[in-house]
């Protein structure tokens, strides 16, 4: 019988971080991963002379308060040492029609202020008092970490806080008096998250927006693969085990209802916790329904399921000089509206395009450059009676409708210098990372389901024993700072259970 003191479910950012961790503390620790590489999202791949960046557009590596953990920090605790470069650019967003802008939004806390208010004269001020709320959500961060949720303390102390927690950020911007243009450049990245701003939590949003303000956006030099190889180095130096091409089958439980194991390859696997950081559906449904507690079936239903992409890698033949291409991140818009970007989102309601070279000049062959076109889809989206002899002309028809947009938008000629393409849809994603849906962020985070609530209800959430949760579908909700902020609560949490002997 093989048994550990923990197993982790998948080698997401997640569960290679939680992984990590325990076996750091020294308790026996197996990592399984249904694939041959490490990663999930975090990974890239090659065709041709090209090497593609699968998801990660910026890593937000630090935290706005000193006291909470950020990736940096926990990279560090880990001795997990990756070489990052800084962008000089937050973003350019391009919205088309007659209510239209282009702007270039600056990295820093003065850079920012100063590009919105260069954008929106007079708005300056009004978007400095929204920024500056990240000091009030991080006062009441800290103390929660620290002391746990006491609404009435919270209320005392942090006032502010408590009054935002369940309103949307647009229902904030508009508290301040934000004019809406300069509510349309700060909602930018909304499609990060995946609601649109009137439905999106502005704790959340204003968490994201002040990080990547306050410090210039990253990339690792090898793209977000070498974040996953670092980490699997770190946790075999710990004497961690990580097994490639197995695929957790089954969820063992005792006859408490206790998790005690998995099944992979037909092999039983024994430990005293479980971490998953697959998404609690594909759980439950490996489970036998019997131990699955009610409340906790019926929280994963109420739950919708998160954004997924079409997403679009090119490796050009021609440098980003030659065709005239200047900016690594360009968010491009039909209306200035969030809403009505979410609405359109499948007819240029708003989508991303990324040059790598302009971050990373070295990141394809000399004379050569990639795009990575990243469009938003949501459950429900993708075409149900599509017949399997038709997918690849329904992709070619999105790539070249995406690729000529963008073209005429920026004034460029992409289609003529073309030496790769993948085109991948939520199909894709699907089949490879194993979500419904091909849900890549897991739950969306809304205003009812949110950072604040799911950290308030943790310790609720799941009441299966010695079974946890990692991942973006968790707490901290999407992403790759949170998906490895979540992997180190866990962790934790896991930990402190193991040192108790629970």
């Amino acid at each position: 019988m093989k048994t550990y003191d923990v197993i982790v479910v998948g080698a997401g950012n997640g569960g290679l971080v939680a992984a990590t961790s325990t076996a750091k503390e020294g308790f026996r620790t197996l990592l399984l991963e249904k694939h041959n590489l490490p990663g999930g999202c975090a990974t890239s791949f090659v065709r041709g002379r090209f090497e593609f960046e699968a998801a990660l557009h910026e890593l937000c590596n630090r935290a706005t308060s000193p006291k909470q953990e950020s990736i940096d920090k926990i990279f560090k605790r880990l001795g997990v040492d990756v070489p990052l470069v800084y962008e000089t650019a937050l973003f350019r967003a391009i919205v088309k029609g007659e209510n239209g802008y282009d702007v270039v939004m600056r990295p820093g806390y003065d850079g920012f202020l100063d590009s919105i208010e260069a954008a929106v004269p007079g708005c300056r001020d009004k978007v400095k008092a929204f920024i500056d709320l990240i000091g009030v959500l991080d006062g009441a961060q800290d103390y929660i970490d620290e002391k746990g949720i006491n609404p009435l303390a919270l209320y005392n102390q942090y006032g502010d806080f408590m009054r935002i927690a369940a309103h949307s950020t647009k229902d904030v911007m508009e508290a301040f008096g934000i004019p809406e243009k300069a509510q349309s450049i700060l909602g930018t990245y909304w499609g990060y998250l995946g609601p649109p701003i009137d439905d999106l939590n502005a704790l959340h949003y204003i968490s994201l927006l002040a990080a990547f303000a306050n410090t210039p956006p990253a990339m690792p030099y090898h793209r977000s693969h070498e974040l996953s190889l670092a980490l699997v180095k770190a946790l075999q130096g710990y004497g961690g085990e990580i097994q490639y091409n197995s695929e957790v089958t089954q969820f063992l439980y005792d006859e408490k209802g206790a998790a005690i194991g998995v099944i992979a390859n037909g092999d039983a696997y024994y430990a005293k916790k479980i971490i998953s950081n697959i998404i609690p559906h594909n759980v439950f449904n490996r489970s036998d329904e019997k131990v699955i507690p009610t409340a906790a079936k019926k929280l994963a239903n109420a739950r919708k399921f998160g954004m997924t992409f079409v997403t679009l890698y090119l490796g050009l033949d021609c440098s980003m000089e030659d065709l005239g291409i200047n900016d690594y991140s360009v968010f491009i818009s039909s209306d200035p509206d969030s809403r009505v970007q979410f609405n359109q989102r499948n007819n240029f309601g708003m989508y991303v395009v990324n040059c790598l070279n302009k971050a990373l000049p070295d990141s394809s062959p000399e004379g050569t450059c990639t795009l990575f076109f990243t469009i938003p889809y949501m459950p429900g989206d993708f075409p149900e009676n599509l017949a399997p002899q038709d997918y690849k002309k329904f992709k070619n028809e999105i790539a070249e409708k995406y690729i000529r947009d963008y073209e005429q938008t920026m004034g460029v000629c992409v289609m003529d210098h073309i030496e790769e393409i993948v085109i991948a849809t939520p199909v894709t994603f699907a089949r490879y990372l194993g979500t419904p849906e091909g849900a890549i962020y897991g739950y969306a985070s809304e205003t009812w389901d949110n950072v604040v609530s799911r950290s308030a209800l943790k310790d609720l959430e799941n009441k299966i024993p010695n079974l946890f949760f990692c991942g973006g579908h968790a707490a901290r909700g999407d992403g790759y700072p949170s998906a490895y902020i979540t992997g180190a609560m866990t962790a934790n949490d896991v930990i402190k259970e193991l040192r108790r002997g629970k």
